[in-house]
């Protein structure tokens, strides 16, 4: 039977593999297994409902030491989400195909990313964090027709993620670029914009964009709270005067969840 116990050393052991499987990244595919058979893991492990339980009660402790590890965990989870975009986009390249795990679950809820705010060949979409094996973008603009930026302030990411363009989006309006939100003058123009649930910063960045951003945009913010935060940056409260959730798609069997929000001036 589990325990407390057996539930913070399962967590202590991914945060290890997570250490040193980003510490061996050396730009080739060498590792790539081993880091797909870890993030899976993780995944399921994180979407498990078994494991709500040990996190209640851990929550309860509010100890430092537990914290810490969530946030290690939050961290070297997303560098190595990171990672593994960059071995699909390479063996991409070398003509390998499969798909993992998490990249299925991930695609899953793109499916419904804006709920009732649909997206159609007439949008202009901004994902911020589209990394190197943009799915998100491909998946948009070959089912609506949109035209779809992506930004992303890893330089090897672009370079990878322009790339699996190339190769699975050819004529697609989708275009990748290493900048900042306020950087883009596209950023004006978008009608939608994804956040990735690995950005950090993102309600930060949420802030900056009121004024940057036209009155009807719609914002998907992707996160995790509870369990998933061990995998995502978790949702935060915005400036009711700026930004105001007008839905909560809660998604219990996938990575993340999503908060759309719009300006406090034209949500309902």
């Amino acid at each position: 039977m589990s325990t407390v116990m057996d539930f913070t050393k399962q967590l202590n052991d991914f945060s290890t593999t997570f250490e040193q499987l980003a510490k061996v990244y050396d730009h080739s595919v060498q590792h790539s297994e081993q880091m797909e058979n870890a993030i899976n893991s993780y995944s399921h492990w994180i979407t498990d409902k078994h494991h709500e339980s040990f996190w209640a009660d851990k929550e309860l402790e509010r100890s430092a030491d537990f914290e810490q590890l969530v946030l290690n965990l939050r961290q070297q989870s997303s560098l190595c989400v990171a990672i593994m975009e960059k071995y699909r986009a390479m063996k991409l390249q070398q003509g390998e195909v499969e798909i993992a795990d998490y990249f299925k679950n991930i695609e899953e809820c793109i499916e419904k990313e804006f709920g009732s705010f649909h997206v159609t060949s007439d949008s202009k979409v901004l994902l911020i964090g589209s990394g190197a094996f943009p799915m998100t973008p491909l998946l948009i603009a070959r089912r609506t027709g949109a035209q779809v930026v992506g930004i992303d302030i890893d330089e090897e990411a672009i370079g990878l993620g322009q790339a699996v363009v190339e190769t699975l989006g050819a004529g697609l309006r989708i275009h990748l670029q290493k900048a900042l939100v306020q950087e883009l003058a596209y950023t004006k123009e978008a009608t939608h914009i994804i956040f990735s649930s690995t950005v950090a910063m993102k309600y930060d960045i949420l802030d900056q964009l009121y004024s940057l951003t036209n009155e009807h945009v719609i914002v998907a913010m992707r996160y995790g709270n509870g369990l998933k935060s061990l995998f995502n940056y978790p949702q935060q409260a915005t400036d009711q005067q700026k930004w105001r959730l007008v839905d909560n798609i809660l998604r219990p069997d996938d990575v993340f969840d999503i908060a759309l929000y719009q300006k406090a001036s034209h949500a309902g």
